[in-house]
């Protein structure tokens, strides 16, 4: 990789941290206590944002196995899969965040209502998918086969996202929307969002740089085998 590559990802990294610290500072001190349901209402400056990233995360899987089916190129795939990971891990933080923030409001930590349980599908898909990288060993058939279910997991997304609108449910919806949220906490909002999707961008380019090396580890073992 080029020096300059190097550096941005630095300066990045560095950026990413220092906005992670504000944004904990954001959320926790910084925002107005909610009047309904006090502190724990703070999760929202976490799970929401993350609930986005995750979503950013399988369509950027979606890209990437579109990409490799039409050019078979390893780039692509190497883009699919490590964004499936960090998808994997932001969606685990919403699932995680969601019953504890349920649990004081809604008195239970968990209810099969249709977010909920899409979430939990679209959690268990990219999973599987994960698994499916795992198991299969010839490269070419593991990235077809990867790249079909990262399509098909897509699908399910919008119906997450509009879970909400399309049938009753706990969830609130329009919560973003402008005047439903007070100025103060909607700025805290919009800075955690732009950091945790910020952050997305940062471990994709390190987990790219890291299947690289990778690979070209592996390379280097092929040859010596092969002496």
């Amino acid at each position: 990789m080029p020096t300059f590559l190097r550096r941005l990802d630095g300066v990045l990294t560095i950026l990413v941290v220092l906005a992670m610290f504000v944004a904990i500072h954001g959320a926790f001190l910084g925002a107005p206590k909610e009047s309904a349901m006090g502190n724990v209402q703070r999760l929202f400056y976490f799970h929401v944002p993350f609930a986005i990233g995750c979503f950013l995360g399988f369509f950027v899987v979606l890209i990437g196995s579109v990409g490799y089916l039409i050019r078979r190129g390893r780039s692509w795939d190497l883009v699919a899969e490590s964004a499936a990971e960090i998808g994997v891990l932001y969606c685990t933080i919403v699932l995680v965040t969601g019953p504890i923030w349920a649990r004081p409001i809604w008195g239970t930590w968990w209810t099969w209502e249709v977010r909920l349980t899409l979430t939990l599908l679209l959690w268990l898909i990219y999973v599987a998918y994960l698994l499916l990288r795992m198991f299969v060993d010839e490269p070419d058939q593991r990235a077809r086969f990867s790249a079909v279910l990262g399509i098909l997991g897509f699908l399910l997304v919008p119906f997450v996202y509009f879970s909400v609108y399309l049938w009753k449910g706990l969830h609130p919806s329009g919560v973003l929307k402008k005047g439903n949220l007070d100025p103060a906490m909607r700025q805290v909002f919009l800075f955690n969002l732009w950091t945790i999707l910020l952050l997305f961008f940062v471990l994709l380019g390190l987990r790219m740089q890291l299947g690289m090396a990778r690979e070209e580890l592996d390379q280097v073992r092929e040859l010596e085998r092969d002496r």
